[in-house]
Formats: structure tokens, C-alpha cells, sequence
């Protein structure tokens, strides 16, 4: 379907103004479609021209001031609307489908129970797919919703809900809000609900699995308050919305959808077994992520779709940053730097790399670019810009901008400007460096020393050829010397070199950190002595530093300057020592499917998967019952080891270590790990999961049958992914998921050219998000072969490949070329 662009929402958008939607829908029916009948009021240039979204199963019926339209004129998404009044109403009457790929209403199917479950999934240009509507950011409208559901059913949505009489719900969202900020969320759902300060809080999921939420209830209750409270004082207004919902939807292809007043969450942040700390923590962030975003998107929203990077990239900066500040949990600084900051370089590196800032011609191209860089870089960039200008500032640069545009739209020049008269100087040459222009510049140190003492010392900034902009950096220098000896100076670097003359005269360190407390956005090269120093200084590092020192070596392995066994070394080691949950969970989960599965000569494989899966085991035996990092560590084991009888006994009954239990997620990655390893039947998981049916198990289940060793199997799971066009989101990715092993290169190798030859056609029967996520998981990406880049090039050099396929491809095709130059490297 057609691709809103810039230009035709700014002539839509200047002649005609939305007063209203009144939407009904009857979610009552055979449940493959629901009937949505719309009613929008708007003012308009008389006589003037225009088109309404609306993207149906079957349009019924539609009226423009009482005179019939015809149904047939809808093209591609788009109905024509001629001769319009100076005040006017339309009436628009269709049947929609349900999706099972969350863009429209979503409908789930609960495997356990049979109970149906509906929500809204409206994310960028979705909404005409549940109601006719002017769709675009800009044109903001107060919104009432009607539905029919079955008696037994709760109704929620961005607004007050309220049950009328039996089976007949209507939501009321006084405040205009943008289409895409819209949701209505229908189902037996288990509620939980408290108040605090004021601001009434409830929590949502199904009920089949509403004791797993029991047990997490007041944890989710006490962040939302923490972060409530934290927000409150940062931005100096109070929360805009009334009450505040958060729902775990089920079959959810986002983390999280932020429409004010009402959040979904991904049920993956659900726990129905055991879950370490770094989960709990995971979570957290996502609940500041998705509360920030009702002042960030909510109470200001974007004109267009080029500032939708603000607001997200803002929430992400200050979910990890206020749960560390507020709430128990002290480490989502560390993860970030651990986990996701790389993913930005990464991401930042490849053909498809973009400023943080989106160009958004059209809604399409600003929602692929709205990724990695736009989330992880733009979050360390405005944690670079808190840091350059200060706390104090930024925090009046908020109030500035929430004060000035509260219920309007704003776009970044607003932000900019307030932060311009926060500072009292104007910031646009930072912004441009830092947000208008792609790619990451690399700092290293220059130094020389003449009898233990630094004579001269200098920072040099590179960066690539295709993209030379240099950055302004405000940084620490960590200086680490004998006996633990340790102390940091404060440097602004902008240019190509810049002295720092400060450390001149002093000792020369037994490790030199740029960049400590990882406070800006570069890679970090570092001097001959401290990379002799690194394994042994790397214990003695605060946890950031210790987080962002490996975020620092995986890159360093990409490129081609580590190599990956020595970066497996290192893995081993500091099993031995480390303490830090997040940096344990992160750095083995990099080795295993960065370093191991990708980057590192096959032949070497076996070998170091052992070294780390051995030093696993002996940490384990030294944990203590009930210490989380000894959950994380059997996970790790699990997924190096290739002992299958060691792995079958703890699925038989024999003790796990550190006084672990067999939980129902423990049991499944053992079994999807012997699947791998061709030690676990088909008609195992099947009775595996016979008797325990959830989403969860479903989803390893699938990955599991994918994942077995025998070409019945892989022929099985290739011809679901590229001929069943009803397969949901969820078990399509996890088959994908499963495909592909590298312990099964030779059993996979006829399927690396049918990949390049399969996946046009398979891009035809799916939606574009789907499409991305299905790309990401089906491309080979584990034959890191010159034959390999040969088709690859060949097929993604077309410029008649759907826009998702051809962007992902190029990356994907780009990481495989880096996979193999470090394994020659």
C-alpha cells in the first residue's frame, strides 16, 4: 500500500482540521473480521480535496455530509474525498480483518484455555486497518470508541473506559492524540490495580498467566511509582493522562507500544519460572522506557515523522538511566554499555547507516529508519549532550520544552532551541555533528614516556573516508597504576588531535582508559602497554568500565583487530572472577552467537566452546545456592556444551548445580540445545509440550523441530517459511530462528542458494516489519564464505527488491563480510 509522504500530509494537513472520531466496533463476530463503522468530524477549505485511510477486509459503505461515496474509488488505502464543506462529517462503514502480526486489531487465541484476546496494534500507519482516519502525526483529534465484546470481557484503551451495559464498552479520550497513539484493548485479561500520588496504576495480562504476574506485582508497581516520581521532577508536569495502564499482549511483535494512558508490553518481560535479576532489570527499563514516552510522545508529539527518533531516543536515555537513580535496580547503565551501545556501532557501520536524525520522506522509510542508531546511538548522544552541558541544564532545557508545547507538536528545532536557552548559547553546530551525520569516529591515545613519565600526551580522532565528521567528545581519562592506584581528568576532544597537557609530568599508567564511565559515543583504541595490561587490570575495573571494555573488544574482534580466539580467552577468564549478572549474561551471549557462531574459524569451534562450557561448569560448582549469577552461568553451559548425556541427565532428574531448579525454561533451552546436537526426537517436544502449553513453550517447541539434525526436518521447516502464508509472526520467526545451526553447516549448505533464490517470493507474503525480523533470522548467516558473498551481492545489487528485504539484506550481507575477514584476520 501506498506510503504517506511529507508533502502530501503537509497539503492534507493545511486544508483541513479533525474535530472528532466517534469509532464503534462489533468484536462479537466469526472472529476472522470485526465491523468498525467511523464517524469523523472536520472543517476543511470549501470545495476542497483530499483521501481518508482506511484499509479493509471489505468497505460496506461510506458517506461524506449524508451523500453516498463510491466504495469501489478506494485504492491502495486510500478513498478520494471531492467537494468538501466548510464542516463535515464522514461516516465510514467496513468489515476489517484481525491480524496475527500485530499491525490492526490483533486477535490471540490462548493455547492453554482457548480464550480469545484482541488489542490494538496501531504503530505508524496501522490504524486505518481499525478505523477509517486522517493518518498522520500532526493531525490530532479527541477520539470516542464503542465496542461490542462478549459479557466477560474487560475494554481498555487510550482513555477512561467504561462498561454501559452488558457486553457494550466505551473508551473516552477527551485529549487529541495522533492516530497512531491510539489503542483498544478487549479480552478476559487478569487485572491488578493500585494508586499512587494520585495517578491510578493497573497492570494487565491473560489470566492463564496472571500468577506469574501475581508473584512480579509490586515490583512492576513499585518501578512504575519510582519512575513516576522521577519524571514528575525532571520534566515539572505531572502525569498528563489519568490513569496509567501497562498490558503484557501476547503474539506481540514489539517490545513495547507506548500510546498514552495505556502501554503494551511484550510477554517476554512476564516471568512465569525463574528469571535472574538482569531480566527483572530488563524489565524496568522497558517501564521507563514506555512512562517517558507519555510526556515524550503523548503530551508533545512529533509534526512528522522525521522527529519520531526524539522521543524514542530520549525514553531510552532516561529508562536506563532513572531505574539506576530510583529504583533497586543499579546496573541498566552497565548492560546498556554492555549490550546495546554495540549494537549501535554495528549498526552504525553498516550500508544502511543514517544520521540519528530521520530524513522521512514517507511513513516507511522513517520507520526503518528508525532502528538501532536512532534507539542506542541517539540515547548515547543525548548522555554525551547531559554530560557536555550538564544535568542542571538538560533538566531546564526539558521543562522548557514540555512548558512551551504541552498538548501540541513539536519538532527537534523546538527541543534545540530550549536547549539553545537553557545553556545561553546556541547548540546547533553540536546537534549537526552529532545527530545530523552517520557513522562513529574512533579515539586513541598518543603518548610518550621518558623514564616512567608522560613527556607528551594527545587524543587523535579518525573516522571513516565515507563519512568524516569529527565530533566534539567530552570524556574522562581513567589513569590505573600499580597497587590499584587510580585517577581521572576531564578533557572536552574536538578535531583530529587535541593535547591534553594536564597529564603531561605525571607517572606514566599501567592502563589508559579514554572514555571511562563510557560518557560519549566513539570506539576506543588503546596504547601497547595497556593492551598488555588489559587481562589483568580488566578485574579491577568499576562494572560500566568492565562493560564498556567488552563492548570495546567485540568491536575490536569485527574488525578484524582481535582476534576471536583471543577474545574467547578472555571469556574463559573472566568467568572466573566476574560479578556483575548483566556483563556475565551479555559477554557470554556476545561470544556464543557473535564471536563463536560468526566470527571465529569453524575448525577452531569445538575446541574453544569447550574451554568457555568447562570454565562455566567450574564456576558454577563454586556458587552459592540461591545466587542468581549461578542461573546465568548453567544457561551459558547449556548453550556451549555439546555433552549430550550431561545435558540428559538434568532433564532425567539428576541435580543441577548450584542448587538450581528444572524449571519449565531451563528444561526447554536443554532440549532445544540437544535438538541442535541431534539427541532430542520430534516426538520428544511434541510430549514436552503437550504438557505444558503456553506462548512460551510454543515458541521453543517450534524452534526446537526446526533445529533437528535431518533433512526431513529442515525440509519441513523451509517449506513452512516460504509457502505458509498463515503462519503467525511468532512461529515463523522461531522456526527461522531454528533453521540455522552451526554445527549443521554441511546439512544446511543446499539452503544457502536457495535463500538468494527463495526469498523474493517469500517476501511477497508478508508485511513489511514481519518481513525485516524474518530476514534477520533466515539469512545465512552463518556460511561466512567468499561463494556466499557472491550471491548475496548479486541479489541484493537489485533495485526491484521490496525496500525491507534490500535494506536488511545489504546489512546482513555487510556482517558477513566482516565475518570473513576476521576469521582469515
Amino acid at each position: 500500500m501506498a506510503s504517506l509522504t511529507r508533502s502530501e500530509a503537509a497539503t492534507r494537513g493545511a486544508l483541513l482540521e479533525v474535530n472528532s472520531y466517534h469509532v464503534d466496533l462489533d468484536l462479537t463476530g466469526d472472529g476472522k473480521v470485526f465491523r468498525s463503522i467511523t464517524n469523523v468530524a472536520f472543517t476543511a477549505a470549501p470545495g476542497g480535496a483530499t483521501f481518508v485511510d482506511v484499509k479493509p477486509e471489505e468497505l460496506l459503505r461510506v458517506t461524506l455530509n449524508g451523500r453516498e461515496l463510491d466504495v469501489s474509488s478506494l485504492v491502495d488505502g486510500r478513498l478520494p474525498l471531492t467537494d468538501l464543506a466548510a464542516d463535515n462529517e464522514l461516516v465510514v462503514v467496513a468489515d476489517m480483518a484481525y491480524s496475527r502480526e500485530s499491525k490492526g486489531l490483533h486477535r490471540y487465541v490462548d493455547p492453554a484455555d482457548d480464550r480469545v484476546y484482541v488489542y490494538g496494534a496501531v504503530f505508524l500507519d496501522h490504524a486505518p486497518r481499525i478505523f477509517a482516519c486522517f493518518d498522520q502525526p500532526d493531525l490530532k483529534a479527541p477520539f470516542t470508541f464503542d465496542l461490542t465484546v462478549p459479557e466477560e470481557w474487560t475494554v481498555l484503551g487510550t482513555g477512561a473506559a467504561t462498561k454501559v451495559s452488558p457486553g457494550r464498552w466505551r473508551v473516552e479520550q477527551a485529549v487529541a492524540q495522533a492516530t497512531y497513539l491510539t489503542t483498544v484493548v478487549a479480552g478476559p485479561y487478569a487485572s491488578f490495580e493500585t494508586v499512587h500520588d494520585g495517578v491510578p496504576l493497573g497492570v494487565y495480562c491473560r489470566l492463564s498467566v496472571a500468577e506469574a504476574l501475581e508473584a512480579d506485582i509490586q515490583e512492576v508497581f513499585d518501578v512504575t511509582a519510582q519512575c513516576l516520581d522521577e519524571f514528575h521532577r525532571l520534566f515539572g508536569v505531572r502525569y498528563p493522562f489519568g490513569r496509567f495502564d501497562q498490558v503484557f499482549a501476547p503474539e506481540f511483535s514489539y517490545l513495547s507500544l507506548d500510546h498514552p494512558g495505556c502501554v503494551l508490553l511484550k510477554e517476554l518481560y512476564l516471568f512465569r519460572t525463574p528469571a535472574p535479576r538482569s531480566e527483572h532489570e530488563t524489565r524496568a527499563v522497558v517501564i521507563a522506557h514506555g512512562l517517558s514516552l507519555m510526556w515524550w510522545a503523548g503530551l508533545v508529539t512529533n509534526k512528522w515523522w522525521d522527529d519520531l527518533w526524539l522521543g524514542q531516543a530520549f525514553a531510552d536515555y532516561l529508562a536506563h538511566r532513572v531505574p539506576s537513580e530510583v529504583t533497586e535496580f543499579t546496573g541498566p547503565l552497565t548492560t546498556f554499555s554492555a549490550r546495546r551501545k554495540g549494537q549501535a556501532y554495528v549498526a552504525d557501520q553498516r550500508p544502511s547507516t543514517h544520521p540519528v536524525w530521520i530524513d522521512g520522506a514517507d511513513a516507511l522509510s522513517a520507520l526503518l529508519d528508525l532502528d538501532r542508531i536512532s534507539y542506542f546511538k541517539g540515547s548515547s548522544a543525548l548522555r554525551q549532550l547531559a554530560h557536555h552541558i550538564g544535568d542542571d541544564a538538560m533538566r531546564e532545557a526539558l521543562r522548557i520544552f514540555f512548558a512551551r508545547h504541552a498538548y501540541g507538536a513539536a519538532t527537534f528545532a523546538d527541543f534545540n532551541a530550549a536547549v539553545g536557552e537553557a545553556v545561553g548559547r546556541d547548540m546547533t553546530d553540536w546537534a549537526d555533528r552529532w545527530l545530523g551525520t552517520a557513522n562513529v569516529t574512533t579515539l586513541a591515545p598518543e603518548l610518550t614516556v621518558e623514564d616512567g613519565v608522560i613527556t607528551s600526551f594527545a587524543v587523535a580522532q579518525t573516522a571513516p573516508p565515507s563519512h568524516p565528521t569529527l565530533r566534539p567528545h567530552t570524556i574522562d581519562i581513567g589513569l590505573y597504576g600499580e597497587g590499584g592506584t587510580h585517577e581521572a581528568v576531564r578533557v572536552t576532544v574536538d578535531g583530529a588531535r587535541t593535547e591534553v597537557p594536564e597529564l603531561v609530568g605525571r607517572a606514566a599508567p599501567k592502563f589508559l582508559l579514554l572514555n571511562e564511565n563510557d560518557l560519549t559515543y566513539a570506539k576506543i583504541r588503546y596504547d601497547a602497554a595497556s593492551q598488555r595490561a588489559l587481562p589483568e587490570v580488566l578485574p579491577e575495573l568499576a562494572p560500566i568500565n568492565r562493560a564498556m571494555v567488552w563492548a570495546q573488544l567485540l568491536q575490536g574482534v569485527i574488525d578484524g583487530a582481535v582476534p576471536a580466539a583471543d577474545h574467547l580467552d578472555l571469556v574463559t577468564r573472566m568467568l572466573g572472577y566476574e560479578t556483575e549478572l548483566s556483563i556475565v549474561i551479555e559477554v557470554l551471549e556476545q561470544a556464543r552467537i557473535d564471536v563463536a557462531d560468526r566470527l571465529l574459524d569453524p575448525e577452531l569451534r569445538p575446541g574453544l566452546l569447550k574451554a568457555v562450557a568447562d570454565a562455566a561448569r567450574d564456576r558454577l560448582g563454586r556458587v552459592a545456592p540461591g545466587d542468581e549469577l549461578g542461573l546465568a552461568l548453567a544457561r551459558g553451559l547449556v548453550e556451549f556444551t555439546a555433552d549430550t548425556s550431561e545435558l540428559r541427565g538434568w532433564l532425567d532428574g539428576v541435580p543441577l548445580p548450584a542448587g538450581l531448579e528444572l524449571d519449565s525454561d531451563l528444561a526447554w533451552r536443554i532440549r532445544y540445545r540437544l535438538a541442535v546436537l541431534g539427541a532430542f526426537t520430534e516426538a520428544e517436544i511434541d510430549e514436552a509440550y503437550e504438557a505444558d502449553r503456553s506462548t512460551h513453550t510454543e515458541q521453543f517447541a517450534v524452534k526446537a523441530r526446526a533445529a533437528i539434525p535431518t533433512v526431513e526436518a529442515k525440509a519441513a521447516a523451509w517449506r513452512a517459511i516460504t509457502t505458509d502464508a498463515e503462519l503467525s509472526s511468532y512461529r515463523l520467526w522461531s522456526t527461522a530462528e531454528g533453521f540455522w545451526q552451526p554445527e549443521q553447516r554441511e546439512l544446511t549448505a543446499p539452503y544457502v542458494s536457495r535463500f538468494f533464490t527463495e526469498i523474493v517470493d517469500v517476501a511477497a507474503l508478508r508485511e513489511d516489519k514481519v518481513l525485516d525480523t524474518l530476514v534477520l533470522w533466515l539469512y545465512p548467516r552463518y556460511a561466512a564464505e567468499p561463494g556466499t558473498l557472491a550471491l548475496a551481492d548479486e541479489l541484493f545489487a537489485r533495485d526491484d527488491l521490496p525496500l525491507p528485504l534490500r535494506r536488511r539484506g545489504a546489512d546482513l550481507t555487510d556482517d558477513l563480510r566482516r565475518a570473513v575477514h576476521a576469521r582469515r584476520a
